[in-house]
């Protein structure tokens, strides 16, 4: 058995990992790179993969940066199978789609400047009908049901705790000569105990294991920390007659902001102001969550059995066109907006950002990871009245920023380390991967203290072989 690292490898984007086992070859994720544009635009152009010769892919969860790639390996002569869950190939249908609007806006604009200078036109990395196309390709797999997806090689599905249908992947693989393995790749691990969703499982035996290290340096506050910090926001907007904008993944992110203000509203520790969602696909998203209603914790299913539903309250609406988006510019405060893209680099939330960022009464509330060279990056690192560029204009950064990384849905060094703990007793190797520099070289270092043998980080492209 050989595993191959090419993305999400000293970085936190776009991954993907290569096994090849029993003479087939299979992709754990093919996801996006998000950072840097013309970085960006040119790996993801690039696949370092042959989609022809690639038999199935095994989908951990549907956030871009692990799907967002497949429509242009399916575009480009795959032909095998995606497994995923159920809850994982419906979201993929609706971010998937997304991703082709924003290319095709991206687009518009590189391609606007290259006709000006003569240069040949870039094409979408792929269009609406592939991402149809792929749906056709996706087989969903429930979890913990083991399923032989080729001769030898099983893949089982546990919880993750990270997304709704995100997953643990479990590969139990045969060589038919005595060397078998059971390789085990946490995805994105889950934050333990968030709203809405179960928390992660720890499945036994593995040899092999890629464990992601997003948080592997730092601890997330607790949970009691967010509804406070939420109320005392809400009371200063309130005071104000200002805005609270909160740049939000639409799936994920969006639904646990919608918890954690049903639950301030419940407790009557704040009243109903409008609270706006402005996002179509984050509509979209919250729609599928409702739909899925058997992954939540059993918290969130006891409020549904009590008649309430976890991601709905008064106050709460959700922004239809671009004209109605605009108009809220005009409105004045109290109010909170939540808008994509999580990381400033696309969508509604930009035009938002550019009308509440020179008020020093506005809060601008940051509620997720920002990677390197991505604009909400450069606001979590901005001084007081720095300037930014938002839209292609210089705007003076004056609103209060803020984080709340307890929110996160990635967990952070003592959830890492308890899972770890929890799987590790026949952990042989292991590998630090989603994680920039410094946090996967703490991510092995942690591992070499917990007990692993052996434990490293990959860099793309390095390969390692097991007999």
């Amino acid at each position: 058995m050989k595993i191959t690292f090419y993305g999400a490898a000293q970085t936190t984007t776009g991954s993907m990992h290569l096994v090849e086992a029993n003479g087939k070859r299979i992709l754990l994720d093919c996801g996006l790179y998000q950072g840097h544009r013309k970085e960006a635009f040119e790996k993801n152009r690039n696949m370092p993969v042959d989609p022809a010769k690639i038999d199935a892919v095994i989908l951990s969860h549907a956030h871009i940066d692990h799907s967002g790639n497949l429509p242009q390996l399916v575009r480009h002569g795959f032909n095998g199978k995606v497994f995923a869950r159920q809850s994982t190939a419906d979201l993929c249908s609706v971010l998937l789609k997304d991703s082709c609007f924003l290319q095709r806006r991206d687009l518009e604009y590189v391609n606007k400047k290259r006709r000006a200078q003569g240069k040949h036109l870039f094409e979408p990395l792929y269009e609406e009908e592939d991402v149809d196309a792929l749906m056709t390709h996706m087989v969903p797999i429930h979890m913990r049901e083991p399923r032989e997806i080729f001769k030898g090689i099983t893949l089982t599905f546990y919880n993750a705790g990270h997304i709704l249908g995100s997953a643990l992947v479990q590969l139990d693989i045969d060589g038919g000569t005595g060397h078998s393995h059971r390789l085990l790749f946490s995805g994105d691990l889950g934050q333990p105990n968030q709203p809405i969703i179960n928390h992660y499982e720890y499945p036994q035996g593995a040899d092999i294991l890629l464990i992601e290290s997003t948080y592997a340096d730092r601890l997330h506050p607790s949970e009691e920390d967010v509804e406070g910090r939420l109320k005392a926001f809400f009371d200063q907007i309130v005071r104000q007659k200002s805005k609270l904008l909160i740049p939000a993944f639409s799936v994920g992110r969006t639904q646990q902001i919608l918890y954690y203000l049903n639950r301030l509203l419940a407790a009557k520790r704040i009243y109903p102001i409008p609270v706006y969602i402005d996002s179509p696909l984050s509509q979209k998203a919250t729609r599928i969550y409702e739909k899925h209603t058997g992954c939540y914790n059993p918290e969130a299913r006891r409020l549904l059995e009590q008649g309430m539903n976890p991601l709905d309250f008064p106050g709460l609406k959700f922004v239809e066109t671009p004209e109605q988006s605009m108009a809220l510019n005009d409105l004045r405060g109290p109010m909170i907006i939540i808008a994509a893209s999580g990381m400033c680099e696309g969508g509604r939330v930009l035009h938002h950002l550019k009308q509440v960022a020179p008020d020093p009464r506005n809060i601008v509330l940051i509620v997720g990871f920002q990677a390197e060279n991505t604009l909400g990056r450069r606001i979590v690192e901005a001084e007081y009245g720095d300037m930014i560029k938002i839209l292609g204009e210089e705007v003076a950064l004056k609103a209060s920023v803020h984080t709340i990384n307890a929110l996160s849905a990635h967990a952070d060094k003592n959830g890492l380390m308890d899972w770890f703990d929890g799987v590790k007793s026949n952990v042989k190797r292991a590998f630090a991967v989603h994680g920039e520099p410094e946090k996967v070289s703490a991510m092995a270092a942690l591992l070499k203290e917990h007990g692993c043998p052996s434990a490293v980080a990959p860099v793309p492209g390095q390969s390692f072989v097991f007999d």
